[in-house]
């Protein structure tokens, strides 16, 4: 940072929620805090557990810590205390940023608004690099915390923060929790080859576009809850916002209905509607543009980056394009990119790792997306995938969000149950007929739930684990 600030310390660094810092204020600031961290007893390769909402507190507070030679270990601000406790036991943190002594968990700790007073020095610290860049944390379908640490050292490559879409002095939107791999590394590598970042403490659809507009906004990231939300705004609101300056749109997080992807490339057009698919273990990634889409709807891509793609069955046998199986990824040169604390990776022969989602290719290579396979519920025999129900519900006007789970039933060993947040309310007669326009009526869910609230998390991911546990019955 202390490069680009000399560069142009009064260039726009970081925005959120109408709050500014240049390139220098945002250096000199992290100085400052990074000299307190370091009396805290922070020192090079430590773990920093950060459970602050998207803020410009949170980008001070990374940057602080890579300047102490330790790694940022970012949660959820909102985490109950017995799942911010487990986390907290696995990473063993050196202090815990953004808790009350309440939720330190015995750690030393600095509450959220804490700011380092203004007598600690700003000066240039000593350069010291941590060998392991980010540390996210990951529960997956398992409930159970697990963190994903970085092989990478907290040095940049701008071959690699170039990868993705972003220029050297552009304008990155990052409206997602940075909590999440995917916001956390898109924000940091655009910051560092320059870009002035803007993010939003909370997503709000209209924001978003107006954001884009008046920050002059070239590139952003978005989940497809983000852009169902987005395209569910009056056309005469989406519309009205300038958007001319967006080059790059990109997605990933969770499956894109075929209908929302159609939907966007043609209000925003194939050129500038892009999708990653790749696990934050970063072992490989997938990707498309909007031309190769519509060529192959519904894929999520073809292998770049030297990443090599398979799909291979239960027996460990490769599946023939068409036929469903467990995605496997590894790197053509061998790489390792992470290591898991509180796992093991899911390996067969050859260097091929999963992290246990299904799909499958066709003839040309490009990749498709089922499901989890935790996620998958076999229902009467057959195996049904949550994602696809879940895409043909949120295709009907009045369904905002939705979550399909699989719950215990005596005749099919499991019934489908959907979980529907609606606005306008619509009967569950109304669902099912719609859905028997799209799904085979064995995919048709037994049951529905209304809920007044949304089924995913910030990141617009569903826990479907969770929403399984707290429909049974206790034990």
């Amino acid at each position: 940072m202390e490069e680009l600030a000399s560069e142009a310390p009064d260039r726009p660094a970081l925005t959120c929620d109408g709050q500014t810092l240049s390139r220098m204020e945002l250096d000199l600031t992290s100085n400052r805090l990074a000299r307190v961290y370091g009396e805290l007893g922070v020192v090079e390769d430590d773990l920093v557990t950060l459970a602050l909402p998207n803020s410009i507190d949170f980008v001070v507070a990374c940057l602080a810590i890579w300047k102490c030679g330790a790694t940022p270990q970012p949660v959820s601000h909102a985490l109950p205390d017995a799942e911010l406790g487990k986390i907290i036991e696995l990473a063993n943190p050196r202090i815990v940023v953004g808790v009350d002594e309440d939720r330190s968990f015995g750690r030393p700790f600095l509450p959220r608004g804490f700011e380092a007073p203004p007598e600690v020095s700003d000066a240039a610290l000593p350069e010291k690099t941590a060998a392991c860049w980010k540390a996210p944390t990951s529960g997956g379908s398992t409930g159970r915390p697990k963190l994903i640490l970085a092989t990478s050292p907290a040095t940049l490559d701008t071959k690699t923060a170039f990868a993705q879409g972003q220029v050297r002095d552009g304008v990155s939107l990052v409206p997602g929790p940075m909590y999440h791999n995917g916001p956390f590394a898109c924000a940091m590598r655009a910051m560092f080859i320059g870009n002035h970042v803007v993010l939003c403490s909370r997503f709000d659809p209209e924001a978003t576009l107006s954001l884009i507009e008046r920050e002059r906004v070239d590139w952003t990231l978005l989940v497809p809850t983000m852009m169902s939300r987005i395209w569910r705004l009056p056309e005469s609101t989406r519309n009205k916002y300038d958007l001319s300056s967006l080059r790059y749109c990109l997605h990933f997080g969770a499956p894109c209905p075929v209908w929302l992807k159609e939907a966007w490339i043609a209000w925003l057009g194939p050129d500038r509607i892009f999708e990653l698919f790749g696990p934050s273990e970063a072992q490989g990634a997938t990707r498309i543009n909007g031309h190769e889409w519509l060529a192959h709807p519904g894929s999520v891509g073809r292998p770049i980056d030297g990443c090599e793609v398979k799909v291979f069955d239960s027996e460990g046998v490769e599946s023939p394009p068409g036929v469903v199986g467990e995605i496997y990824m590894r790197s053509s040169t061998g790489k390792v990119t992470y290591r898991y604390l509180g796992a093991e990776a899911e390996t067969l022969p050859g260097g091929w790792e999963t992290v246990g989602d299904l799909g499958w290719v066709d003839e040309d290579g490009y990749l498709f997306f089922a499901d989890r396979r935790t996620d998958m519920i076999v229902t009467g025999g057959s195996n049904v995938y949550p994602a696809e129900i879940e895409a043909a519900l949120e295709s009907h006007p009045s369904v905002k969000d939705s979550a399909v789970i699989g719950l215990p039933d005596d005749d099919k060993g499991q019934r489908l149950h959907a979980i529907v947040q609606l606005e306008p309310e619509v009967s569950d007669d109304e669902l099912r007929e719609h859905l028997r326009n799209h799904l085979v009526h064995y995919k048709i869910p037994s049951t529905f739930e209304h809920v007044a609230h949304s089924v995913r998390d910030e990141g617009g991911k569903v826990r479907r684990s969770g929403l399984r546990a707290e429909r049974l019955p206790s034990a």
